[in-house]
């Protein structure tokens, strides 16, 4: 591997001088620049990234951790969090830590030994039911700054990226109230999230504010281990008066309207379906699902600029959370 001193001895110069003339400094010639960069293409000379990290008390590199790289929303998130943190000149390393506790403790742990300069993140299903946020307060303790994204806590204090989980629900709630849906009924897998809460949250609140509207909240909550579709699809059969259904998770919502094609239900004449669902499952309804855009991209992205600035600027501000807007798309299976 070419090093600095050898490109120094070739060309007669000072390791200084070569490490100027790459970085285009002012105190060299244009001349030496030139001969300095083009010998070092030449040898295809590569900066030691582990030197650099090491005078500069940088790595350029971000931890990511993710609770599950099968769901959608997270690969997406991670999409757009590497593509961001590229062009940003940063690499990542990514862990996984399908939904436990134990995982995401090892995670930090590995990472937070100076292999990163701070931590993007989504909390683990275990650590939202838990409660327990020890192992990621200790990170603002050493300094280490992290961005939490979609699951966050207000138990810890760092920069966050979210969508208005509760008001989105809200509003798909009261689009189908504005349909005149009489029994409106919420799927949630996530309950135990700090995300389904606060959809189930917008739900209830939506109905209790509409004077018209005569019956009380029913959250049909689908546990993991429960057969989803026999729930959905007994749920749908004990109460052909269902006319609205708000699904707050990206599974639920296709599933409802499937069971609802196969009961004879007429979509939307009889029954309106709203999901919080990302693109990659439209293709497979007919209709197509109505659903509440995340824009995770724009999660992803958000992400990365707070997490960068947090690096440049340690300890300057107070913690910041981000709200990206989400839109109620309607499509075929509302009015």
């Amino acid at each position: 591997m070419v090093t600095l001193k050898q490109l120094a001895e070739q060309l007669n110069v000072s390791v200084s001088t070569v490490s100027k003339a790459l970085h285009d400094s002012d105190e060299i010639s244009p001349d030496t620049i030139e001969r300095v960069k083009s010998l070092a293409k030449l040898l295809n000379y590569k900066p030691n990234k582990l030197a650099v990290s090491l005078k500069s008390s940088k790595t350029n590199t971000i931890g990511v951790i993710i609770p599950n790289i099968l769901n959608h929303f997270f690969a997406k998130a991670l999409y757009a969090i590497e593509k961001e943190a590229s062009d940003k000149g940063y690499n990542i390393i990514t862990c996984v830590s399908n939904e436990l506790q134990s995982k995401e403790i090892e995670s930090l742990q590995l990472l937070s030994n100076g292999s990163v300069d701070g931590f993007i993140m989504s909390i683990a299903e275990e650590t939202q039911v838990a409660n327990d946020f020890d192992h990621i307060n200790l990170l603002a303790q050493q300094n280490i700054p992290v961005v939490l994204f979609d699951r966050v806590s207000e138990n810890i204090a760092c920069d966050k990226v979210i969508i208005d989980d509760f008001g989105a629900a809200y509003e798909a709630t009261k689009h189908l109230l504005s349909e005149g849906r009489k029994n409106i009924v919420l799927f949630s897998d996530i309950e135990d999230l700090s995300v389904g809460k606060l959809r189930t949250n917008g739900y209830t609140k939506a109905l209790s504010d509409a004077d018209d509207y005569g019956r009380q909240p029913k959250t049909i909550i689908l546990k993991s281990d429960d057969a989803i579709e026999a729930v959905i699809e007994k749920t749908l059969q004990d109460d052909d008066t269902i006319d609205g259904i708000v699904a707050v998770d990206n599974v639920s919502g296709v599933i409802a309207l499937h069971k609802a094609l196969k009961l004879g239900r007429n979509i939307p004449e009889d029954l309106s379906v709203i999901g919080f669902s990302d693109e990659n499952i439209l293709k497979f309804t007919n209709p197509k699902l109505s659903t509440v855009s995340q824009h995770t991209l724009e999660i992803g992205k958000n992400a990365v600029a707070l997490l960068i600035d947090r690096i440049n600027n340690k300890g300057v501000s107070q913690p910041i959370t981000k709200t990206i807007r989400t839109n109620l798309v309607l499509r075929g299976t509302t009015r």
